[in-house]
């Protein structure tokens, strides 16, 4: 049986926006592009220069500080503002913030933080156990909104201009990006475009728009380059998702951060839950941006994120990460099933029905979850699980005879796939093989009911939860596009 998988395609990494022209082999490009130096010219950066092309003018970075410092956007000291307004010949070409985690990229945080302040100046560098990025957009951004509506062309011209780099992992990334969504819900244009320093485990964001897989060794001087290619780069469209987490009221649970408690409970009532539907719900609404998955990753996922949070000294690396990791696949059963009468062990179709709705289709619709998957995957870039491609690089016919059409993370569309067990998995991250194709929609609804299953694990953009079940009504779990798009520098 012929793949799906075109096989000259097989091995490709497959990124958003159109390829740049290159004289580099492509074993040298996919070794700069695993050490986060993808596409980066190898001439120096004069550091005058770019600490010109970056840097705001001193009175509105001091105006930005205080302004956050004080959780008051207008809270701008008379000293500080020129008398009639700077003129817009005084911005820079291209102002730049830099968010930073000390606590990703093992022991690199605070010595990077500290050349970011050397290369830009100490007022636009954040330290986000500091300063949190809805910190930055309420009264950072405000203050120079505030400034320009004064008649300060320099201001006005810095808040159009600025771009924003995230040095941290797709959880960070997604975190700035979030804050940032607010801005479109007030109408305040325009956003802020958002590159990426790649210092988590999986900088599965930070690939898919050609800013590497991993912190670069010889980081002093790329740190130069990212930041000149950050200036200039093109923009390019992310679609985001929001997720409803619906369940009944009397169930505990410990969602991430990422995720809020809803006010309301916004089920789509074009599909009615019928007599599964709790009488009384308790709702919790967040945002991704690559996956959410339900199954047996999710729960390796949350035991090595408690062991991370309890024993924080054995999280030095992505490489420690990643085998501290891989040991909890192995105990829990992900690739060896010490017993299969146990229930944590069977397939998800035990307890969870898919509904989802096609482009432009109103109707919901069900459609059957595959024998034996014990982990179901909801991607929205192309890039999963450290740089690998799952869903695949599909041929022509077979999209045409399942219905679906080439995958883009700006399409509107969101596709679901799943994995049977560890080593079905490790052949599909290896690009061996493509996981089993479930269904690409605008829109879907996972319903999940307890039985000999008390809990199950669910884990979004890298932050894992468990999630009980009820045996008596369903929780349901529904994803849908948020309207507008975030905005990404693309380095490819």
């Amino acid at each position: 049986m012929d793949s799906p998988v075109s096989k000259s395609d097989a091995s490709k990494e497959k990124f958003v926006g159109s390829p740049r022209p290159s004289t580099t082999t492509p074993a040298d490009s996919k070794a700069m592009r695993g050490c986060g130096l993808s596409n980066l010219t190898w001439v120096g950066v004069d550091k005058v220069e770019l600490r010109q092309r970056l840097m705001m003018p001193e009175y509105l970075r001091l105006a930005m500080r205080d302004c956050i410092k004080r959780k008051d956007s207008t809270a701008i000291p008379d000293h500080l503002l020129l008398p009639g307004g700077a003129v817009a010949d005084m911005a820079p070409h291209a102002p730049m913030v830099v968010f930073i985690n000390p606590k990703s990229g093992g022991r690199h945080g605070p010595v990077l933080k500290e050349r970011l302040q050397l290369l830009m100046s100490e007022e636009q560098v954040f330290d986000l156990t500091e300063v949190k990025p809805h910190e930055f957009v309420r009264y950072g951004l405000a203050c120079l909104e505030t400034v320009a509506a004064k008649g300060d062309e320099c201001a006005k011209e810095c808040r159009a201009r600025l771009r924003i780099m995230v040095a941290g992992g797709d959880g960070t990334v997604g975190w700035v990006l979030g804050a940032l969504g607010e801005l479109n819900k007030e109408g305040k244009l325009p956003i802020p475009p958002v590159g990426v320093i790649p210092l988590g485990t999986g900088n599965d964001l930070s690939r898919s728009f050609g800013w590497g897989g991993s912190f670069p060794f010889a980081w002093r001087s790329a740190i130069k380059r990212t930041l000149h290619r950050a200036s200039m780069g093109p923009v390019a469209r992310l679609d985001s998702w929001k997720i409803l987490v619906s369940m009944p009221s009397g169930e505990v649970v410990d969602p991430p951060y990422s995720l809020k408690p809803a006010e309301d409970n916004e089920l789509d009532q074009g599909l009615d839950a019928g007599i599964d539907a709790p009488p009384l719900a308790k709702s919790y609404e967040g945002v991704f941006y690559n996956y959410l998955s339900i199954g047996m990753d999710a729960q390796v996922a949350y035991g090595f994120h408690h062991l991370r949070n309890t024993k924080p000294y054995l999280a030095q690396g992505p490489i420690t990460n990643k085998i501290i990791y891989s040991g909890f696949g192995c105990t829990q059963g992900w690739f060896c099933t010490p017993c299969v009468n146990d229930p944590g062990l069977r397939g998800l179709r035990n307890i969870m029905k898919i509904h989802i709705k096609k482009a432009n289709c109103a109707d919901w619709e069900e459609i059957a979850v595959p024998k034996n998957v014990r982990s179901i995957v909801a991607l929205n870039l192309h890039s999963y699980g450290s740089g690998s491609h799952p869903w695949g690089n599909l041929k022509p016919d077979y999209l045409e005879k399942r219905g679906f059409v080439e995958a883009h993370c700006d399409d509107g569309l969101i596709e679901i796939f799943g994995f049977k067990q560890g080593w079905h998995a490790s052949f599909v991250m290896a690009e061996l093989i493509s996981a089993i194709h479930i269904a690409q929609a605008a829109a879907v609804r996972f319903e999940l009911r307890g039985g000999d299953w008390r809990d199950a694990f669910l884990q979004m953009d890298g932050e894992p939860w468990k999630q009980p079940m009820s045996t008596e009504y369903s929780t349901f779990v529904e994803i849908k596009k948020v309207p507008f798009q975030s905005l990404m520098i693309n380095n490819e």
